[in-house]
């Protein structure tokens, strides 16, 4: 199958879906935090424009990679409590019931406390094809407040 026809399978249904918990966990893809976690898949696309929907769940101490998004991500925090930084910026704690917003191509990174798990729903839209560009890992001593 081409990656052009593997897209356009990729897209989000075109009347209302229910998505039970549970249908779709997995561990996420390995060189994209310190250490893997639990990422459910709520919605996937790979069309422009379309957003995709997860949640996960990060293990205490568990940071993602510096990444970006090319139209943005929103973060809502389910519970515990995690941590978060854009480049240049303070390492912020997150909640239960914050919502955060990274701004489209904003460099950063979120993980979990090292003493707290993390949960959160993250939606991020897709342009060319992508919704998100992994970077470097994120420096130890940078995930604590």
């Amino acid at each position: 199958m081409t990656d052009d026809v593997a897209a356009k399978l990729r897209a989000l249904p075109m009347q209302m879906t229910i998505r039970r918990p549970g249908e779709a966990i997995a561990r996420a893809p390995d060189g994209i935090a310190s250490a893997p976690f639990w990422a459910e898949v709520l919605f996937d696309s790979a069309q422009d424009g379309e957003n995709t929907m997860m949640r996960a769940h990060v293990d205490p101490g568990i940071v993602t990679r510096w990444h970006t998004h090319p139209r943005g991500q929103l973060l809502y925090v389910l519970s515990g409590v995690g941590l978060a930084q854009r480049d240049g910026g303070p390492v912020e704690e997150l909640r239960a019931g914050d919502c955060v917003w990274f701004a489209p191509g904003e460099r950063h990174w979120h993980g979990a406390q090292r003493h707290s798990t993390f949960s959160y729903v993250s939606i991020q839209a897709v342009r060319d094809g992508a919704m998100v560009h992994w970077l470097e890992p994120v420096a130890q001593e940078r995930n604590a407040p």
